[in-house]
This record gives structure tokens, C-alpha cells and sequence, in this order.
């Protein structure tokens, strides 16, 4: 059985693709023999893709985006695009005029968003696999925790998003999932490098991510306000227990402070909505995707188009981020973000002064129902993001890996480090890892 045989034979259980690519001969090179999906948001040469959202229906690319190509490059096989929520817009991966992927732990539960697609093919994936991935404010941690699989987010600038429908210039970011630290781990490595496309990647050396060490004399940071109020107590249970292994493995543990923390989902949501409002406008029905018979004038037609192509997470997001920004009401909200966003970066680079890795329960709960969802207003889909967003306002790199569970859901451990230093929470993670 072909790799789109047995992905379509999985996806009619759980929902996860968006579009099939073809089988494709096998390549030489690290990815040899590894089924590679691709989030809806990445652009695949030939494969419609359409981030979600319905506005882009019928967009074929005519390139493929730098992850992409050097997925290729190490003979990777791109079997599809993975589903999520339209233009990244969620939590729970329910914002999605598509299917909604199912958890594989409990079909009846969200696989988290806003990259659902990948986590849950990677976490029922029975051959070599892995994911093209891209997080905002928590994209690949979230699902990557509740599906019960590694995501790596890496320092922003780290890997190319030419090829990316992005919505946040400033916080998107393009990383990994897999069932095993070393495979995203090397995954990251191919991907990662600089890139004559994106002038925003950085030209540093990639360092092997597949050569770690252990955790000895490693100085691990426990962020107090990541614990206690809001943290489930039996989620909270297994992150200590994950942390415990790695002190007595030699690493040495300590509580600090990232006290903007309460501030940080306030920031994230002004800043990414208001950057969505400007990336998002060129989606008006004339050059991409769904297109309309021109009746009126051109603001008729934007807006018929918009209204039809557009969910309503989309349409909420752009009219807040349109009013953060607009003159009479930019310094009271936009400006003010952004001095927050500093503040939060600030501590990051405080805390690093004293630590390595900072360790922390990835989400505050298990994967919730889909009808506990549904009872939810939209500010508790984005108070879910509290753990997750601080750390992508500061672009440092994080890895969340599984570390138990509780009531036979996954539990993910957020492991984080200084800018372009992957390397040393790729090692904590391979310890939990390896129990």
C-alpha cells in the first residue's frame, strides 16, 4: 500500500488533509523514505492551497516554498496539505469551513490548532513521517501537546517562510513535528538555513541537531507564573514529574519570574490582528482564489467577496486589527502593544542570564471537547494561548514534547531556550524523551 492509500485510508477516521499530492519516486538524502506533509499555509508547487480559508479555493501555486525545496532536496515524498484553521486563526482548530480534524486519543475532542492537521497525522502515522509545521502564538506547540507528538519551534528567523501565507510578518514562524525528538530534530536541520528569498532569515551556521548531549549542569528555569491559577493540578502533576527526571539526571532546577507574562496575551492579539488587517487585504477576489462576477464598484465587489470567502474568526480579527490601528485609537493600543512585546522580550533575556531552559506545562489543560468548545466565548479561545504566546511575542526558540497524561490524554512539557540556541532544548526534550 502506497503512502496516499494509508493517508486516505486514516483521513476518512480523522480528517487531516486538505489536498493530496501524488506519490513521488524516492530521493537520496536525510529524508529518504520519510512521507512529508505540508500545512495548508505553505505553498507546494502544483497543490492547491489554500491556508484554510475558502477565499483561496482554487490557488495553485506555480513555486514551491523554500521548506519545500529542501524537503525535496533530502528526498522527502510531499504526500498533501494538512489541515488547520483558516489563515491560522485559532485554538482548536474548529475555525475551518473544512472538516475539523479529530484527536486520535479521543475522536470526540479538538486536536488543537491552529496547525490540527499535521499533529494528528503525525500522532497516527504508522511509517516514517514528518510535518511541515508554522506557529503564530502557539501553533505547533498546542496541537503537537494535545496529539501527543514533538513540535519544534524555531528561533524566528531561523527557516525561510518564502512560500508562506502569513498573516503576522513579525511573529509567524515555519517549524516541525514528528513522532521523535531526533526526527525533528534533524528535520529542523534541513529546513533551517539561510535563504536569498527571505531577507528576515538569519545567516548564522545550523548546528547538527541530531548531536546532543545530556542535561548534566544544564541550568533549568521554572517560570512561576506558568504554574498554579488556570493550570489544570493534574496536568501541572506531570510537568513536575517531567522536571524531576531531569534533575535527577543532573540538571539543576529553580523557580524565576517573567512578570509581563499577565500582559502578554493582551500584546499578541493587538499586534497579530493589526498585522493580519493589512496582510489579509490583498485577498479581495481579483488575483487569488475565489473570484465573483463584478457587480458595482470595486469596494462592492471586495466586499461581497470577502463576506462569502472569509469565517468569522477571520472577519472578527481584521475589524479589531483595523481599529488598533487607526489614528485615534493607535497609541492607546497598537504603540502600547509594542512596548509590552519589548517588556516581554526583556525578561526572556533576563531569565536566560540565569538559566538555559525554561520548562513549563505546554497548554494549562488536556484536549477539551468539541462540545466544551462550542460553549465557549471567543475571549476563552484566546485565554487558552496564555503559555504559548509570550514566548513567540520574544521569537525564542521552544520545543514541546509529550510527558505523561491525564485521563488518557497527552500532556506536552514546553521546553525553551535563548535565541538560536535549539540545541539546549532539544537535549532536555530527548531526556523526557527517553523517560
Amino acid at each position: 500500500m502506497s503512502f496516499i492509500d494509508r493517508i486516505r485510508e486514516l483521513d476518512d477516521k480523522y480528517h487531516f488533509i486538505n489536498a493530496y499530492a501524488g506519490d513521488e519516486p524516492y530521493g537520496e538524502g536525510l529524508l529518504s523514505g520519510y512521507a512529508v506533509s505540508v500545512k495548508d499555509n505553505v505553498c507546494v508547487k502544483g497543490l492547491e492551497s489554500k491556508a484554510g480559508s475558502k477565499i483561496l479555493e482554487g490557488y495553485v501555486p506555480p513555486f514551491d516554498a523554500t521548506v519545500v525545496v529542501k524537503s525535496r532536496a533530502e528526498g522527502g515524498i510531499i504526500i498533501g496539505k494538512t489541515t488547520q484553521d483558516e489563515f491560522g486563526f485559532g485554538t482548536f482548530n474548529v475555525n475551518t469551513p473544512y472538516k475539523v480534524p479529530l484527536n486520535p486519543h479521543d475522536v470526540e475532542r479538538s486536536t488543537g490548532g491552529s496547525s490540527g492537521g499535521a499533529a494528528c497525522l503525525t500522532e497516527v502515522a504508522d511509517f516514517k513521517h514528518v510535518a511541515i509545521s508554522e506557529s503564530t502564538g502557539g501553533s505547533i506547540s498546542c496541537p503537537a501537546s494535545w496529539c501527543g507528538v514533538v513540535g519544534i519551534t524555531p528561533t524566528y528567523g531561523r527557516v525561510s517562510r518564502w512560500g508562506l501565507i502569513d498573516y503576522a510578518n513579525s511573529l509567524d514562524k515555519i517549524g516541525v513535528m514528528a513522532k521523535t525528538v531526533k526526527e525533528a530534530a534533524m528535520f529542523l536541520g534541513v529546513i533551517s538555513g539561510p535563504d536569498k528569498y527571505d531577507s528576515t532569515v538569519l545567516n548564522t551556521p545550523v548546528p547538527d541537531y541530531t548531536q546532543l548531549g545530556s542535561v548534566e549542569g544544564v541550568r533549568i528555569g521554572v517560570p512561576k507564573e506558568y504554574l498554579g491559577k488556570g493550570v489544570d493540578h493534574k496536568v501541572e502533576e506531570q510537568v513536575w514529574g517531567s522536571i524531576k527526571k531531569l534533575e535527577s539526571r543532573g540538571a539543576s532546577i529553580s523557580e524565576i519570574s517573567l512578570p509581563h507574562t499577565k500582559y502578554s496575551l493582551s500584546s499578541y492579539y493587538i499586534i497579530a490582528m493589526a498585522e493580519a488587517s493589512t496582510n489579509l487585504a490583498k485577498f479581495s477576489g481579483l488575483r487569488y482564489g475565489l473570484q465573483n462576477p463584478i457587480e458595482g464598484d470595486f469596494n462592492q465587489y471586495f466586499s461581497k467577496v470577502r463576506a462569502e470567502g472569509m469565517g468569522d474568526e477571520t472577519k472578527r480579527r481584521i475589524i479589531l486589527g483595523s481599529f488598533t490601528r487607526m489614528a485615534g485609537y493607535r497609541n492607546a493600543y497598537y504603540l502600547k502593544a509594542l512596548k509590552v512585546r519589548t517588556r516581554v522580550i526583556e525578561d526572556f533575556k533576563k531569565a536566560f542570564k540565569e538559566v538555559d531552559v525554561l520548562a513549563a506545562p505546554t497548554m494549562p489543560v488536556v484536549a477539551p471537547r468539541f462540545d466544551e468548545i462550542a460553549e465557549l466565548e471567543p475571549i476563552q479561545h484566546y485565554m487558552m494561548d496564555i503559555l504559548t504566546v509570550a514566548p513567540n511575542l520574544a521569537g525564542i526558540p521552544m520545543v514541546t514534547v509529550p510527558c505523561g497524561n491525564v485521563d488518557g490524554m497527552p500532556v506536552g512539557l514546553h521546553l525553551m531556550s535563548d535565541h538560536l540556541n535549539e540545541v539546549k532544548a532539544l537535549e532536555a526534550a530527548q531526556e523526557v524523551e527517553q523517560g
